[in-house]
């Protein structure tokens, strides 16, 4: 039988900051809380996540052979309301970067202004080796074992890394099985037919590009004649790419997992999709030079924009990038120390509780549309994700200048100060 136990993660203090993905977090936490001297109480109650839940999830595979996978979930904060974040397939995932990613969630939607927590998930697995068959077993036993601590009201997972419509679908069905009645609410980036939002596929992508455009506004760059880098091409890098080139700007780099492409004339974006729908990959575009990973960061563009995996730049490559402005489309692409480094030489660095934030904007308004069985035309959702980030962007924007900081540390004291004054509010359970 598969297990289920919860575990402790260490207090902040005691976590190693070398290779700690949560220690990176609470590094970027600790300088917003002492901005706002935070009461040492509730310094501690942020800094610790409410619950993290470790499942071994059996699956017979194709051939026959049992196979055991490990899998996560972690609700870091639930104080504005239920917990909220994707579930990744990787073959690196860990405790550790699920909590910091839980926690960046909770951030995230404190920022957007939203009423939910910050939650994460993720499995031991490398979907890429697995057939459908595999990943639907896999799917449906990782959902029953942790079915008693997500739904509507507690915790409602998402699309992340290896993970897409077809997935959450089967999370959706599972999760209905057992309570007995069709629940659509319970995860969010559902197909459209399942109750899924028009526009959620395309909104962490188009919030990307919103704020490029109001960091271009605040810098001084036109954003219609911007040249552009972007690191990862999958749902987030290539819409991003897509809705920017359609602003007149010229997406000169692209990379992915593969390999990469650049064009100082700027890359046609149609065909490179077309590419890639058919090969998955970058690698061997023929509508420029081949490009390496580590080459994109010293290209001379206005806007380099992460759209990859955590921890990209950090201090081996910081030095050498010269974009004015960094818009974080990934989770924590960039150290504390590398973001300090560009901080001091002027770079304008839109974080990714901010500038990806647009994504858990749009699962909100998939949810509200699922619990009130009504649903938005595309235009409808645009055109409240646009009102919601340029809202999102202004008060981070403003605090910033109010307390003459970065926007990253600016983006945390919004975060947490709205989170500190609602657990005030509701006070202490004892």
């Amino acid at each position: 039988m598969a297990t289920r136990t919860e575990v402790a993660i260490p207090r902040g203090d005691e976590l190693p900051g070398h290779g700690s993905t949560f220690g990176a977090m609470l590094e970027e936490f600790n300088v917003a809380a002492r901005l706002l001297k935070l009461d040492p109480g509730v310094w501690k109650i942020l800094t610790n996540p409410k619950r993290q839940i470790v499942v071994s999830c059996p699956v017979q595979m194709d051939n026959g052979e049992i196979e055991v996978f490990t899998g996560f979930r972690v609700q870091y904060n639930i104080t504005l309301g239920p917990a909220k974040g994707g579930i990744r397939y990787h073959p690196d995932v860990n405790l550790d970067e699920i909590t910091a990613l839980a926690a960046w969630m909770t951030w995230k939607c404190a920022v957007a202004h939203i009423p939910f927590g910050g939650g994460k998930g993720g499995i031991i697995c490398d979907p890429g080796k697995m057939s459908k068959r595999e990943l639907e077993a896999l799917t449906r036993r990782y959902i029953a074992e942790i079915v008693d601590a997500i739904g509507p009201e507690k915790d409602v997972p998402a699309p992340d890394v290896n993970t897409n419509e077809q997935i959450m679908a089967w999370v959706m069905d599972t999760y209905s099985m057992h309570v007995g009645h069709t629940t659509t609410s319970v995860v969010t980036g559902k197909p459209v037919e399942l109750g899924g939002s028009m526009g959620r596929r395309e909104a962490t992508g188009r919030g990307v590009m919103i704020a490029t455009r109001e960091a271009a506004r605040h810098v001084g760059i036109d954003v219609t004649s911007a040249r552009v880098a972007v690191q990862g091409f999958g749902n987030v890098g290539s819409v991003s790419a897509e809705l920017l080139a359609r602003q007149g700007a010229r997406i000169v780099a692209v990379t992915d997992w593969k390999g990469g492409v650049y064009n100082d004339s700027g890359i046609d974006i149609a065909k490179l999709l077309a590419h890639v729908q058919q090969h998955r990959t970058v690698d061997g575009f023929s509508g420029g030079d081949p490009l390496s990973h580590d080459r994109l960061f010293s290209l001379d563009v206005d806007v380099l924009i992460p759209a990859a995996l955590e921890n990209q730049i950090t201090m081996a490559n910081a030095s050498v990038i010269k974009a004015r402005i960094i818009i974080e489309g990934a989770n924590g692409p960039t150290t504390p120390d590398a973001h300090r480094h560009l901080h001091d030489r002027g770079v304008f660095i839109v974080p990714d509780i901010l500038a990806n934030s647009s994504g858990v904007t749009t699962s909100y308004f998939e949810w509200v549309q699922d619990r009130y069985g009504y649903f938005w035309s595309e235009k409808e959702v645009n055109e409240r994700l646009e009102l919601k980030m340029c809202e999102a962007f202004d008060d981070v924007l403003q605090t910033a200048l109010k307390y003459t900081v970065d926007m990253r540390t600016a983006a945390y004291v919004v975060a947490i100060n709205r989170v500190a004054t609602v657990t005030k509010m509701r006070g202490m359970y004892a």
